[in-house]
């Protein structure tokens, strides 16, 4: 750069920061006064209201002066809040005010100076933009475009213009440490320094250095439906959250961060994330698993089978019996094929075969499943089946109220009487009197009941009071006992879902009947066998449990979210096209965003997210639906991406940034003793080299707990052991399963295992490359045995 071009950016660097720093100073008092009012007044709210309740005038008057009280409250904490807001927007300015500049002119106008930065600070003269935020309309041109020929597209419509200039700026404390001139979206020397960073225990924001087809995904307003097929390491995630702040910003009026939900691959991953939007000035928006959903609407009743036990089963029960009919069965409950036969059941179920539990008390059966059979089938049959159901649930509430009636003169209710503690018995007597000092009246159950004894003899008067309260405990006592009743009743319980689920799997021909699916697995004999033993256990298999609650919703109504305006799903190949089903079900309002890599597709129910034939294109159509490739790889080296994308099949279209290091280092011994001497070793000089993320990745949770008690007994006591329990993502070195490190990356990568024996089936290849993609500087691939296939068939040069 020119001296004297250095020279005036670093002037007028220092000229926005004095501003910061003189608005930062202008605002603290005013931060504390607004908090300190807010105070004030929440202390001493009820000391400027007077209650009066004495006349309506008085009530409405008590009424009008407690909301003035609280609209004054109310006024408060929203500026406060706006200013801290603004507070904390500068101090995050402060140390690195903007990352880029871009000289625009319009058409026919003057060449304006824009300085780009992760939020907008205006002059004291509240015209002139200092610094604009990297999600306002005109920034977009930093990010899509090199200098010449322009444009940007505003609510009034597209600009036209000319880029005369864009430039990057490396500012840190408040110092300006690095600048280029950029012919590209965003140069490779910025780049270069990012990347060449040490991974961190949380993701970071990407503002800084966002690339053009990320931008893309970033700012996609039109689609219901976007997909983002992205191969390892090419941003996806980072895009994604980048995409939830511009969201926030641009909608901030409409939507808000609760209205946004994340499905992420397991809960460490949250964590890992948990820093982007905060870092930006947003607040974090919804995350949870999709496990997380499936416990939740099953509850207590059964317990589902998580992801990570299905894909252990997969990985590590081979050679078991029935373990290839439980592959079939997990592609199979997976497909739409599956969610098309469950629709059919359902019509069935309007027919005939509705199964349901008769409500009982004890030994008593008050309303038998053959009465409620009865009704259900005798209601007009044209009617869909969820209103038929809560036709039933109606009829059953009024039979419930009924019963309550009836049951007040019951033996049992006397008995039950008999045994009220004190507290009951005064506070039937204080009801029926209105009188509620009598509680303070009542020293001792005797002294309760013989006050009751004495109304029931009338010695207190003509009107037996006695037999008053005596009626009135009587409901309350019932009233008790069928409380419960009503409530399973609301809730559905008298539906036998378990049943009617089981009775799908009683054998090929009543499926084939009641499905009309003719093209089922081969094995479906087992399958059924498989999957009544699990529910037996009151249990399901991972495929089961989204099939088992679409049934659920097919009888009992479906659950919606209108609340929920935009859904993301991290990992998103690893969801079968039925799960995309549900989601589409029970976010009825949102835009789904969808990010994955069909090359890490690692679990038995992956979609495909780009072929032509995708269920998820289908899913909203092609005219709602976006996708967007990324090839390019910014995690790893060159040689790391060069040595992975070799194990794809058609991994020839990733494509490397060029950042240099060193080749994978592949070293093999003859026993695993050896092996985990020199993996500490490893370990030591990669630390002693400043890399403080280092993963041995394992291919099965069982190899990972064996992997870490072995390692440490070959000095690794700081080894952390992560499991699908573990919430909390840290630096330091880990022994991780591969399908926990999906999304995750680290400095450093040692493959514990990388022999025939581990990764020696075709299903295998995509869990080696998942784990080898994770590393962002070094490489290490271990094996006691003859080396997996798909090492073997890589080029020698690729590795050392």
């Amino acid at each position: 750069m020119e001296t004297a071009d250095w020279k005036q950016e670093q002037e007028r660097l220092e000229k926005v920061r004095n501003k910061l720093q003189a608005r930062i100073a202008e605002l603290e008092p005013e931060v504390a006064g607004m908090r300190d009012q807010a105070t004030d007044i929440r202390r001493r709210f009820w000391e400027e209201v007077t209650i009066n309740t004495s006349t309506d005038e008085d009530f409405e008057e008590t009424f009008l002066t407690i909301n003035q009280q609280s609209a004054v409250l109310a006024e408060r904490e929203r500026g406060h809040k706006l200013l801290v807001q603004q507070w904390k927007s500068m101090n995050r300015l402060l140390p690195s005010p903007y990352f880029g500049r871009i000289d625009f002119q319009e058409d026919q106008d003057q060449t304006e100076q824009i300085y780009i930065g992760v939020s907008s600070f205006i002059d004291e003269d509240g015209l002139r933009f200092l610094i604009y935020d990297w999600r306002t309309p005109i920034a977009s041109l930093y990010y899509d475009y090199s200098p010449g020929p322009a444009s940007y597209i505003t609510p009034g419509g597209r600009i036209e213009g000319t880029m005369e200039l864009k430039r990057q700026f490396q500012i840190q404390n408040g110092q300006l440490r690095n600048m280029f001139d950029a012919n590209e979206t965003i140069g490779d020397e910025l780049l270069q320094q990012v990347l060449g960073k040490g991974a961190d225990s949380q993701m970071k924001s990407i503002v800084a250095t966002i690339q053009k087809e990320q931008n893309a995904i970033i700012r996609n307003d039109r689609s219901r439906m976007l997909i983002v097929q992205g191969a390892a390491g090419s941003g996806k995630t980072s895009a994604a959250l980048q995409r939830v702040a511009y969201l926030l910003y641009k909608h901030r009026q409409t939507i808000k961060a609760n209205q946004i939900v994340l499905f992420s691959p397991n809960p460490m991953f949250n964590s890992y994330i948990s820093t982007v939007l905060p870092e930006l000035g947003e607040e974090n928006m919804q995350q949870t698993t999709f496990q997380e959903y499936l416990d939740y609407w099953l509850g207590s009743s059964l317990r589902p089978e998580d992801p990570f036990d299905q894909i252990e089963y997969v990985l590590t029960a081979q050679g078991a019996p029935g373990y290839e009919a439980r592959l079939q069965g997990i592609g199979y409950k997976a497909s739409e094929a599956f969610m098309q036969a469950l629709q059919h059941y359902g019509t069935w179920l309007g027919q005939e075969g509705m199964r349901f539990n008769g409500i009982r008390v004890q030994e008593r059966e008050l309303i038998t499943a053959k009465r409620m059979h009865s009704e259900f089938y005798g209601y007009d049959r044209s009617l869909p089946l969820v209103n038929r159901v809560a036709l039933l649930q109606e009829w059953l509430l009024k039979e419930l109220a009924s019963l309550e009636r009836s049951e007040r003169e019951a033996p049992w209710v006397q008995e039950e009487m008999n045994y009220l503690d004190t507290d009951q018995y005064v506070e039937a007597f204080g009801m029926l009197h209105g009188d509620r000092e009598l509680f303070d009246l009542a020293e001792t159950y005797t002294a309760a009941r013989e006050r009751i004894n004495n109304k029931r003899r009338g010695d207190e008067g003509d009107f037996d009071y006695g037999l008053k309260e005596e009626d009135l405990l009587r409901r309350k006592i019932v009233k008790a006992f069928f409380k419960p009743l009503r409530k399973s009743v609301k809730k559905f319980a008298f539906i036998d879902i378990e049943g009617i689920y089981g009775q799908l799997f009683e054998g090929e021909a009543a499926y084939r009947e009641k499905t009309k699916e003719s093209d089922i697995p081969v094995l479906w004999t087992e399958i059924c066998k498989q999957t009544t033993e699990k529910l037996d256990r009151r249990e399901l298999f991972y495929e089961d449990a989204t099939p088992y609650l679409y049934l659920k919703e097919l009888i009992e109504g479906v659950r919606t979210n209108t609340e929920i305006r935009h859904v993301f799903v991290d990992e998103g190949q690893d969801y079968s096209p039925f799960q995309y089903e549900y989601l589409k079900k029970l976010f009825p309002r949102a835009r789904m965003t969808v990010l994955g890599d069909f090359g890490q597709a690692i679990f038995m129910q992956s979609t495909s997210l780009d072929a032509s034939d995708s269920p998820l294109i289908r899913l909203y159509g092609e005219d709602e639906t976006s996708l967007i490739r990324l090839v390019r790889s910014y995690r790893s080296t060159r040689e790391i991406v060069e040595f992975t994308r070799s194990m794809l099949p058609g991994g020839e279209e990733i494509a490397p940034f060029d950042r240099r290091g060193a080749k994978p280092l592949l070293t093999r011994f003859d026993g695993s003793e050896k092996r985990d001497a020199q993996m500490m070793t490893d370990i030591a000089v990669l630390m002693a080299e400043g890399f403080d993320s280092i993963a041995v990745i394992t291919k099965t949770a069982a190899e990972s707990r064996a992997a870490y008690e072995s390692l440490r007994k070959h000095g690794g006591e700081e080894l952390q052991l992560i499991t699908k329990e573990t919430f909390n993502f840290q630096k330091g070195v880990m022994v991780i399963p591969v399908y926990l490190a999906k999304g995750v990356e680290f400095d450093a990568v040692l493959v514990y295992d990388a022999s025939s024996g581990a990764y020696g089936r075709e299903n295998e290849r995509k869990l080696l490359y998942t784990a080898c993609t994770r590393a962002m500087h070094r490489l290490g691939l271990y094996a006691t045995g003859d080396w997996s296939p798909f090492v073997q068939a890589l080029p020698a040069h690729l590795y050392a």
